[in-house]
């Protein structure tokens, strides 16, 4: 076999092993190794010193120690101890436990029920007022947290019960809480982003700025969806009587908005402000967010030791396998490219005399595809790296590639069978709710996914409109 049919059945097995379940963090690491202990398989330099020993006539004992050493003297070691290093060293991932450590604190600051029932208050005119109040809710702590699981789960135990007291369709209602849970990892500030950042060498400010839009534009349609289907079918979202709407004078309605939206509002457009305009790096305003959650823990009185130690360790464990998916996949990259696995997929591609289009569709689909048996973050790391290269040839921008990505992934929470988001909700609903309605309900959101991936196609000024107006091209 040559060399990048070696690389190709590298990567065959990847996938299969993966699909046996096997950790994909040291699945990667144990595979760069072993093909890469082949790729720079050289025994000339390997058992030199052994060779000498042997020639100079040393013991038994000097010969065992120059052969170990010599086994062990393959470069794929020089660079998988380089990979581990420079992924810890790396800047743009410093911010990623921060972030992470600002959404665990924030999750844990009892600010969410507050926000539900204020905005819920709030919008109990509109129709679906609970479903709006469920999605904006979610939107802006997913928004603060970028956690989808914690977003969904903790929202399921809030908003979830209360539409299904309010006589709200049990799909509706399932599919408000799933998407909306979501939108975390494609409004900034999104951990999805910077890890993309990384792993394409794409500045994260442009790519936080193109993404504000169209993650407004998704959450836009689906507030649309929600209000039009409650004025065209009425019977999926009730509207409350008067004992339940309540009459809530508008003075005390402010009030709560000011210590419950307010807050929170401030510290996201803060962190993300800070960015944008240049007037701190993602480090830097990811670690005035931490101190901020703090402080918001502080002042709504949810800061103890014990959710202190919940949310640290909580940060450790997210990060950690973000770093380790990091450093299995640049060995792996590494390994698979120099095996001429990467020139191999490239040539296939560009000799298909494909359209830009066609590429964007085809690379967006098998995106999707790997979106049933994986998470975000292996696709980002692992996949989205093979399609980079192809980029220019078919004169896509990466930073317009990486939003699309953003917005395709909302889909891998939302799909059959392997929707995320629906799991962890249906964890935690009653046990009457049955994950078929949840998948049911999934649907509608997953059309309006598709939507505002076609607008973004058909409408591009969409993503580059801000990066433009603020940094120039």
């Amino acid at each position: 076999m040559t060399d990048p049919q070696i690389a190709i059945m590298m990567l065959g097995i990847f996938i299969l092993i993966i699909f046996l379940g096997f950790p994909i963090a040291f699945t990667l690491m144990a595979l760069g190794i072993i093909f890469g202990y082949y790729a720079y398989f050289n025994p000339g330099r390997m058992w030199r010193d052994h060779d000498r020993a042997l020639e100079a006539g040393a013991g038994n004992w000097e010969l065992v120690e120059t052969w170990v050493g010599g086994f062990f003297n393959n470069r794929i070691f020089d660079l998988f101890v380089n990979q581990t290093y420079s992924v810890m060293a790396n800047e743009v991932l410093t911010a990623v436990p921060l972030f992470l450590f600002m959404g665990y604190i924030v999750e844990r600051a009892n600010i969410v029920d507050r926000l539900f029932s204020t905005l819920y208050i709030a919008a109990k005119r509109l129709p679906g007022a609970m479903a709006v109040a469920a999605l904006i809710t979610c939107a802006l702590f997913a928004t603060a947290t970028g956690i989808v699981g914690a977003v969904v789960t903790l929202m399921g135990l809030l908003a979830f019960p209360a539409m299904l007291k309010a006589r709200y369709n049990t799909g509706f209602a399932s599919g408000v809480i799933c998407a909306g849970g979501t939108l975390g990892i494609l409004i900034p500030p999104s951990i999805m982003l910077i890890v993309y950042a990384a792993a394409s060498g794409e500045s994260i400010v442009r790519l936080y700025a193109g993404a504000l839009l169209p993650g407004f534009l998704l959450a836009g349609l689906y507030l649309l969806y929600i209000i039009g289907r409650s004025v065209l079918q009425p019977s999926v979202a009730p509207k409350p009587t008067e004992e339940e709407a309540g009459d809530i004078p508008t003075l005390k309605l402010v009030v709560m908005i000011f210590t419950s939206f307010v807050p929170l509002a401030v510290l996201i457009m803060a962190v993300l402000g800070s960015i944008l305009f240049g007037l701190a790096t993602p480090t830097e305003a990811a670690s005035a967010g931490a101190l901020g959650g703090l402080m918001l823990a502080v002042a709504y009185r949810a800061l103890t030791w014990q959710r202190l130690r919940e949310a640290v360790y909580l940060t450790m464990k997210t990060t950690a396998m973000v770093c380790w998916l990091f450093v299995g996949s640049w060995t792996f990259s590494s390994v698979f490219s120099y095996l001429g696995g990467e020139h191999l997929i490239t040539e296939f591609v560009t000799g298909l005399d494909i359209t830009p289009l066609t590429f964007l569709i085809l690379a967006q689909f098998i995106i999707f595809l790997l979106g049933w048996p994986l998470e975000w973050s292996e696709i980002i790391i692992i996949f989205v790296p093979i399609f980079l290269p192809l980029l220019p040839h078919f004169g896509v921008d990466p930073l317009f590639f990486g939003i699309l990505v953003a917005l395709n992934l909302q889909t891998s929470f939302l799909t059959p069978p392997m929707a995320m988001s629906a799991y962890y909700l249906k964890g935690i609903a009653p046990p009457h709710v049955q994950l078929v309605e949840i998948f049911r309900g999934c649907m509608p959101f997953l059309a309006m996914v598709f939507l505002a991936m076609i607008v973004l196609y058909n409408l591009p000024q969409i993503v580059f409109w801000l990066p433009e107006l603020i940094y120039g091209r």
